[in-house]
């Protein structure tokens, strides 16, 4: 009898980390990497920084070529979606991909029985009514979302005086959504030389993420370097006249503020109340994701803001959850959370993959033994959280939770070159650290601070001791 698969659902960073430590860890029976996607596992965060930008190709983005991937032994099915999962016999059903034999692409409902299953779909762009097939509104999530931004962002006109786009060259490009990803697609938009306006529901930029003040000093290097901010929530899109042929609704034109929006900062409404419209060539919507989850309909998960897990990143026995789409109990913080960001991925995938294995070594050692070597007791996943984000020269880098605290301490240590530092508290503890611009010597410094539960007071003098420390350092 052919023993049943470990499939891991995502063929994300989450994914390949999985897929990769299963086998590390001593998992010898098949194992299937699903992606719902053609590419092979690539890297996401310099979707929006360095591929927009024309300075990487696609090729450098892979986290493994297919050579790299051959001594996994996968049997490995791009193209292919999960369409659903039954709990309690562990059975995927898939929609026919890349890597699916001839004879089953055409197959509808193909089932999967599995001895235990990683998801790690990750995350899907959210929209927004009315978007949907109107040229020049685009997304960014995927590489071929990337990709076609680039060849429209190609053609910028470079900077002139004033940070305004020369000699008409530029595309007039609104960026909806001025959380990280909007501002870093702003920043590239702006680098090559087009009329940016970055526009949020929040008056400043990343707010949600980094608090108001290390907020602000990110609005004033996007206000010198020419990026016009708008604080407003869209109506809807102008567009030409629909395409004759029924191809689409027609080019955007413009964005439509309701209630005449607001220029960031000033506190007045432009346009008299009635609606304004901004001029668009181009239009990205940066306004967050949503768990993909969907296709997850069985009861026994809970599909609530991610796929819910306990510490282990179990989602029930036998399934578990890593990367964008996990929301476990974090042990340290004592609620559960949820991480879009990088380095969690990898983590969450390890120990995804760990976890797993211990789980099944438990359930049937016997039968186990040909298939994995015994594994390790099961542990909770408790990483320090780890984010950054590039705009222009600016690099922004935090360890713990930012977005939430109920009290934020920054301190703006140059303001000329856009350095700061800031604590972020909550319940009376330090839970999370942020710089601007600061050197990796100081950083893992700030680290140190909220790696462990820490007394607001005590992290502040830390932090206080570890700048210090730096300015007396060489």
């Amino acid at each position: 009898m052919t023993a049943r698969p470990i499939a891991v659902v995502g063929a994300s960073a989450a994914g390949l980390a999985a897929a990769e430590a299963l086998r590390r860890f001593g998992w010898r029976g098949p194992l299937t990497l699903i992606g719902d996607e053609p590419h092979l596992p690539y890297d996401r965060p310099p979707l929006s920084k360095q591929l927009l930008h024309g300075a990487w190709e696609p090729e450098k983005l892979l986290l493994r070529t297919a050579d790299q991937l051959a001594p996994l032994d996968l049997d490995l099915r791009l193209g292919t979606r999960a369409t659903g999962l039954d709990v309690a016999t562990r059975t995927l059903t898939l929609d026919g991909g890349v890597g699916v034999p001839p004879h089953e692409q055409d197959r509808e409902g193909e089932t999967l029985g599995c001895a235990g299953v990683i998801i790690a779909t990750g995350v899907a762009a959210r929209s927004l009514p009315g978007a949907e097939g109107i040229a020049g509104v685009h997304t960014l999530r995927t590489l071929d979302d990337a990709l076609t931004l680039r060849g429209l962002l190609a053609n910028g006109g470079a900077p002139g005086s004033g940070g305004v786009a020369a000699g008409g060259g530029g595309r007039r490009v609104v960026i909806v959504g001025n959380g990280v990803l909007g501002c870093e697609a702003a920043a590239v938009a702006r680098e090559l030389g087009h009329e940016v306006t970055l526009v949020g529901i929040a008056e400043t930029p990343m707010a949600e993420a980094v608090g108001a003040e290390v907020g602000a000093l990110l609005a004033e290097e996007h206000r010198a370097r020419g990026v016009q901010l708008r604080t407003g929530e869209v109506d809807g899109f102008e567009t030409t006249p629909a395409d004759p042929a029924g191809t689409g609704r027609g080019q955007v034109t413009a964005v439509r503020l309701a209630n005449g929006g607001t220029p960031a900062s000033e506190g007045v409404a432009a346009g008299g109340g009635c609606g304004t419209l901004l001029p668009a060539d181009l239009v990205l919507l940066a306004i967050g994701s949503r768990p993909a989850v969907e296709w997850l309909a069985d009861p026994a998960l809970d599909t609530t803001d991610g796929l819910r897990c306990d510490a282990y990143c179990a989602a029930a026995p036998g399934i578990y959850a890593a990367g964008d789409v996990a929301r476990w109990d974090h042990p340290q913080h004592g609620r559960p959370l949820r991480f879009e960001h990088r380095m969690n991925a990898t983590e969450q995938g390890m120990a995804a993959a760990r976890n797993l294995l211990a789980e099944l070594a438990a359930e049937a050692p016997a039968a186990a033994v040909g298939d994995a070597t015994p594994a390790q007791e099961r542990r909770p996943f408790a990483p320090v959280p780890y984010f950054w984000s590039d705009q222009y020269d600016l690099k922004i880098q935090a360890y713990g939770l930012t977005a939430g605290a109920d009290r934020v301490e920054a301190t703006v240590l140059d303001r000329a070159q856009r350095r700061a530092v800031a604590l972020y508290g909550r319940d009376g503890s330090a839970v999370g650290v942020l710089a601007v611009g600061l050197p990796p010597r100081l950083l893992r410094a700030l680290r140190a601070v909220v790696a462990t539960p820490l007394a607001w007071d005590e992290a502040r003098e830390r932090v206080r001791a570890a700048l210090a420390s730096g300015r007396d350092t060489p």
